[in-house]
């Protein structure tokens, strides 16, 4: 056994944890986090209880379905950025559009708690984009046209000079007018 050898003498808890962060990089880890956060307060706050002593203050509006349903569907767009973040775009779109309706339709949007999570959930799962791993990165000069940097590609790009234009007499007889003019 040389002392080089990884891997055959480490803790579970290290490997599960690496595993996780592994999982974690592939995809919107914190938009989905977010954007469950967002819909528990907003589902949960029409249907709470807040008791004070002997005195109980029931929470319940009219609203209460409304909210349920769209605390759940937030809760879903979470767990469906994290387990297919390929729809990263559309989950996030749904999440913000769900946020803003929260506003008039579940007690000021989960009083403000829920709305805030939902709006940055769904934000973040629209910025997102997947990492190319190191392995496929390539040096510049090796890039395909359109994945070049824009500052190297306007180089490339230049305009030619045109080659009469500065041997045009005609133009210089005429004091640079036109003979129509």
């Amino acid at each position: 056994m040389s002392p080089e050898s990884t891997g055959q003498n480490e803790h579970y808890i290290s490997v599960a944890r690496r595993r996780f962060r592994t999982w974690r990089g592939d995809r919107p880890f914190w938009a989905g986090l977010f954007t469950i956060l967002g819909g528990a307060p907003i589902a949960y706050f029409p249907y709470a209880d807040l008791h004070l002593g002997n005195m109980t203050l029931t929470m319940s509006t009219t609203a209460g379905a409304g909210s349920l349903i769209i605390g759940v569907l937030l809760i879903t767009l979470g767990l469906t950025m994290w387990f297919h973040h390929i729809v990263r775009v559309f989950a996030g779109i749904a999440a913000i559009l769900l946020a803003l309706i929260s506003i008039p339709v579940a007690n000021i949007g989960g009083f403000l708690i829920g709305f805030v999570f939902a709006l940055v959930g769904g934000a973040l799962s629209i910025s997102w984009a997947p990492g190319r791993p190191e392995s496929e990165r390539t040096p510049s000069g090796e890039q395909p046209y359109e994945e070049r940097p824009e500052a190297e590609l306007q180089g490339a790009a230049a305009v030619p000079r045109q080659q009469g234009a500065e041997f045009d007499t005609a133009a210089d007889a005429d004091g640079g007018r036109h003979r129509a003019g």
